[in-house]
Parts: C-alpha cells; sequence; structure tokens
C-alpha cells in the first residue's frame, strides 16, 4: 500500500509488520577469517574493532603503545602487514 491510498482512506489494517523476534547479532561475512588457529593457553585472545591499531591495542592491554610489536609478532601467521589489521580479526595478545 501506498501513501496515497492512506489519504484515499484505503488504508489495509491487516497488513502485516515484519517480525525480527528471531534476527540475531553477529559478525560481518566480509571480515576476513583467521588463517591459522591462535594458540590456546598463550595469552589472551583480543577481536580487532573498528579504528584499532596494534599501538593502540598494545597501550590497551599492556599500558604501553610501544609494545605494538610483541603482538604483532605472536600473530606472524595472521598477519603480514602490522599497519592492515581488521575488524573482526582474532589476535593473540600474549602476557606481558
Amino acid at each position: 500500500m501506498g501513501i496515497i491510498d492512506r489519504f484515499k482512506g484505503n488504508e489495509d489494517k491487516s497488513e502485516a509488520k515484519p517480525d525480527f523476534s528471531k534476527v540475531q547479532s553477529g559478525g560481518s561475512s566480509t571480515t576476513p577469517a583467521p588463517t591459522e588457529p591462535v594458540a590456546a593457553g598463550a595469552g589472551r585472545t583480543y577481536v580487532v574493532v573498528k579504528g584499532d591499531s596494534l599501538s593502540k591495542i598494545a597501550k590497551r592491554e599492556y599500558g604501553d603503545a610501544n609494545k605494538w610489536r610483541t603482538i604483532f609478532e605472536a600473530n606472524r601467521g595472521l598477519i603480514k602487514d602490522p599497519d592492515l589489521i581488521s575488524p573482526g580479526q582474532l589476535l593473540n595478545v600474549p602476557e606481558p
């Protein structure tokens, strides 16, 4: 039904509204999946969010942005370029 029908008084009162009750949250299907599993027990895991960089993650996790290389080395199999990490990427954050 269009807006003109509403002005003409032809409003369909039985029009069903969309049901979003079964919608689930989740990641984007375009986010690249990790190429290697993160080693269990080797520290914590961290999911990259938009705007993150290795130095921002290091600052948050270690209190020192200059420790970004620790995270980079622990994820060599996943990260080829330390300047290119993607939202949704799962990183291993080793213990300090």
